[in-house]
């Protein structure tokens, strides 16, 4: 009898999971290929719904994943919502280098769009929305300073010292140099995470904790083992159910967002872009709920995070599968664009330095990242 009483909110909140199930379902039996038996609007009108119920699923997935780090011990629940970020990042990416004509600057421009929307787009945001609503907030200068240790390294190795290596031409790495950072990049970031969740756990709390969170992190404790046991093996199985609907439409957006560029000549960019913000946008706007409530520490870790994690994660899978195609991958940022990740990189440092946020400090992230959506479009 209870579970006919949740029925409607188990319902309502896999709305968007039935909708993918049901657009795939349409598509590969009737098997339509959407760039070559659509006209022009039609197929942007079919791209744009499908895109618009993959946003809907990855909040879905966001939230089962938030459930399973509520409830399992540290660090599996951190390492599970990331990994499932990472799964759904990977294969639009897959998709979209190795459908068509292969596009072997699109890890590059991911990696780059992404840091671009955290670090300027979504921090700036943030501070600009708690500024306004709470004039100054602090967060843990020690914990984010963390983060920053990492992602400094990271880029500056991936994104722009393979435009000074000898082994291989252009702005790219050999395979024996893609094996080694890829390798690299994992083990850094499983001792970060071992840091961040043990040892050092106190540099990554939240400076603001209310009845509701409280209430949420006791839960686990509170209740029976049968009943825990039950609401992992749930929360599992509605993330499962929520990511593979996300994996099998990739093929199918990946497939426009590469005709749609051919066909209008779009910059090759802002695939990149579209990638990026379909699978950050539940972490953006928990990172701007986060501010608005006076949670600056959390939308930090948020922010943070990742970027790390994209770094980190998305980064060695994606040098592991061109390895294993011959396919050689344009890493090196070029151009205007390494102006504008210095600049990120060197902004966000003096953010973080200060312990304390304003308005202005978010005035300028914004800055940057609206001059990196200009320059998209004129390069």
């Amino acid at each position: 009898m209870n579970y006919l009483r949740k029925f409607p909110a188990i319902f309502s909140r896999n709305a968007f999971v039935l909708l993918c199930w049901g657009i795939w379902l349409c598509l590969h039996g009737s098997n339509l290929i959407l760039s070559v038996q659509l006209s022009l609007v039609p197929m942007f009108a079919a791209a744009l719904a499908i895109f618009c119920a993959m946003i809907g699923c990855i909040f879905t997935v966001n939230h089962y994943a938030d459930q399973l780090a509520e409830l399992l011990d540290e660090p599996f629940g951190t390492l599970l919502l990331t990994l499932s970020v990472a799964i759904i990042e990977v294969s639009l990416m897959l998709v979209v280098i190795f459908e068509g004509d292969k596009n072997p600057s699109m890890l590059r421009d991911t990696v780059y769009a992404t840091l671009m929307i955290m670090l300027n787009g979504m921090i700036g945001l943030s501070l600009v929305a708690g500024g306004w609503r709470h004039f100054e907030q602090t967060f843990n200068l020690r914990g984010a300073m963390s983060f920053l240790h990492l992602i400094v390294p990271l880029v500056l190795i991936l994104l722009v010292m393979p435009n000074s290596t000898f082994s291989s031409g252009g702005p790219t790495l050999s395979p024996v140099q893609e094996v080694f950072m890829g390798g690299l990049c994992i083990l850094v970031y499983v001792l970060f995470l071992v840091m961040q969740t043990t040892r050092h756990k106190a540099l990554f709390v939240y400076q603001h904790v209310d009845n509701e969170s409280l209430s949420i992190s006791a839960l686990p404790q509170h209740s029976s083992s049968h009943k825990r046991r039950i609401a992992i093996a749930g929360a599992a199985l509605g993330l499962i159910v929520a990511i593979v609907p996300v994996v099998l439409l990739a093929e199918y957006l990946g497939d426009v967002i590469n005709h749609g560029i051919e066909v209008l000549h779009a910059p090759v960019d802002l695939a990149a872009l579209i990638i990026a913000s379909l699978v950050l946008a539940p972490e953006g706007l928990s990172a701007f709920r986060a501010a608005t409530a006076n949670h600056m520490q959390k939308a930090m870790n948020i922010c943070l995070g990742s970027a790390l994690s994209t770094i980190a994660l998305t980064v060695p899978c994606m040098l592991l599968v061109a390895g294993l195609q011959n396919i050689d991958l344009n890493l090196g940022v070029i151009g205007g664009s390494s102006t504008l990740l210095y600049a990120t990189l060197l902004t966000t440092l003096i953010t973080l330095s200060s312990e304390r946020t304003t308005m202005l400090q978010g005035n300028v992230h914004l800055m940057i990242f609206l001059s990196y959506l200009f320059f998209i479009f004129y390069p």
